[in-house]
């Protein structure tokens, strides 16, 4: 977690940095063998060198983004969950629950689904 201490630091709001804390806490230890990185200005999550998940902090909510074949994947799943989605990602409102079981859902999707994968990216 120490790569996403200064990111962190940098949000104002004391509940959106608790939040965010606490999100990127529970998926690094939950996927420990997962790379902490930040890249584009916001923390992710890479394996073997491919792109996982990333997050950032948006006014009215935390922004997930896993891409476009999880979120097409989970379209019900996050819509049920009470979370709005554009194709890139997943919007968790500050002020309602997180849904850790859709999000390791996801994250485990893409593992699997990237095993084999050698660039960053889907292509």
């Amino acid at each position: 977690m120490e790569v996403f201490s200064a990111y962190l630091a940098n949000i104002d709001n004391a509940q959106h940095r608790a939040r965010t804390e606490e999100v990127l806490s529970w998926v690094a230890a939950k996927f420990p063998h997962l790379m902490s990185k930040i890249a584009w200005n916001q923390p992710m999550f890479t394996d073997h060198g491919t792109f996982i998940i990333g997050f950032s902090v948006a006014k009215h909510h935390l922004a997930i983004a896993p891409e476009m074949v999880v979120i097409n994947e989970f379209s019900d799943q996050i819509v049920e969950a009470g979370y709005s989605h554009s194709k890139q990602l997943v919007r968790i409102p500050w002020n309602g629950p997180v849904d850790f079981s859709l999000l390791e859902k996801m994250i485990e999707f893409n593992i699997v689904e990237k095993a084999n994968c050698s660039t960053f990216w889907r292509k």
